[in-house]
């Protein structure tokens, strides 16, 4: 399939290219391929896009990324550096490139006015946040993204009238230390990521972001961090047990994913469990990704374009559902 559109494609600073390489080498059979890759914005990044049938991409920045820094001043001013950089990276190819925007997620008045500025000034498509900001002296606190002192943020991202994907990162802290130290070859994408993303989201759920904000847009990767699998048992009791002792959220959580949220195929080329998701959520809200450079273009793509779906399916997953939610302009075979 020609023109697909992939958007958990991810990107690295310059100046960190040995930090890219050794937090590469916690993960990536050939760390210095990963490195390269992860920072090159357009050379390696469109002749791949262009051997496989991808006709745009949006970038995001790399994880745990801002999203790791305690410091709420350095986490700003980094997030600013990163979004003016990728801003002039891909100026020169916009049928082709796009990105979301970077923040600090420290302060919500801050984080939505650097979206703002994102999206009004440098034409970003949304944000991509790395799950939980690390927060404290010491760095071993989290700030969800789910009470009501982030209604401001979450109503500028409505405003603005653009998605956020909540992406995962990586356990710290004592949280690391607690559970994952002993264990570490569960963090990442075998089980730690989607833990913390489902934790995240269905708190979002059930504290009510979605019912204060009822147009907002939630991307999550991965085929839905685990959700979809057990979409039944959480319905069954959110409905049955948890609303009748006082679960206060408006709408099931079938609702919410028919409304307010979105999956994407990133990392996770399963065509059995892609027809589970379909038949779960539909097909008009999943999208297809990469995971680029976690996961290779050819692996992505040469499933992809196997897949065999029912009705235009494969086509709305791969690019149409993607053109809308984004309100994508023309690109390399977006017809």
């Amino acid at each position: 399939m020609f023109g697909k559109v992939a958007l958990e494609e991810a990107f690295a600073l310059p100046r960190f290219q040995e930090r890219t390489r050794w937090w590469a080498s916690l993960f990536a059979v050939d760390p210095d391929k990963h490195a390269a890759e992860i920072t090159d914005i357009t050379t390696t990044r469109i002749e791949y896009m262009d051997k496989h049938g991808v006709g745009y991409t949006i970038l995001s920045y790399t994880a745990p990324g801002v999203q790791d820094v305690w410091d709420p001043k350095e986490a700003h001013e980094l997030a600013v550096e990163v979004n003016d950089y990728v801003s002039g990276a891909i100026k020169p190819h916009p049928d082709r490139l796009g990105a979301f925007a970077t923040l600090s997620m420290h302060d919500p008045s801050q984080a939505a006015a650097e979206l703002e500025r994102c999206v009004t000034q440098l034409g970003f498509k949304g944000a991509l946040v790395n799950d939980t900001q690390r927060a404290g002296h010491d760095g071993d606190d989290m700030i969800f993204y789910d009470g009501p002192e982030w209604d401001l943020f979450w109503a500028k991202v409505t405003e603005l009238d653009v998605p956020f994907y909540l992406h995962p990162r990586n356990p710290t802290g004592s949280i690391h230390d607690k559970l994952w130290a002993k264990r570490k070859w569960l963090i990442g994408p075998p089980l730690s990521f989607a833990q913390g993303v489902s934790l995240h989201l269905l708190g979002m759920v059930t504290n009510g972001v979605f019912d204060r904000h009822p147009k907002l847009q939630i991307i999550i990767g991965h085929l839905g961090e685990h959700i979809p699998f057990d979409l039944w048992r959480i319905n069954h009791w959110f409905e049955d047990v948890k609303k009748p002792l006082g679960l206060s959220c408006k709408k099931t959580i079938r609702d919410y994913f028919a409304q307010n949220i979105w999956i994407t195929t990133s990392g996770h080329f399963s065509t059995p469990t892609l027809e589970y998701c379909i038949t779960e959520i539909g097909a008009d809200r999943i999208l297809f990704s990469i995971d680029y450079p976690f996961e290779s273009f050819g692996d992505a793509c040469d499933w992809y374009d196997g897949v065999k779906l029912g009705g235009d399916d494969v086509k709305k997953i791969g690019k149409d559902n993607a053109k809308k939610l984004f309100k994508l302009d023309a690109f390399k075979d977006s017809e």
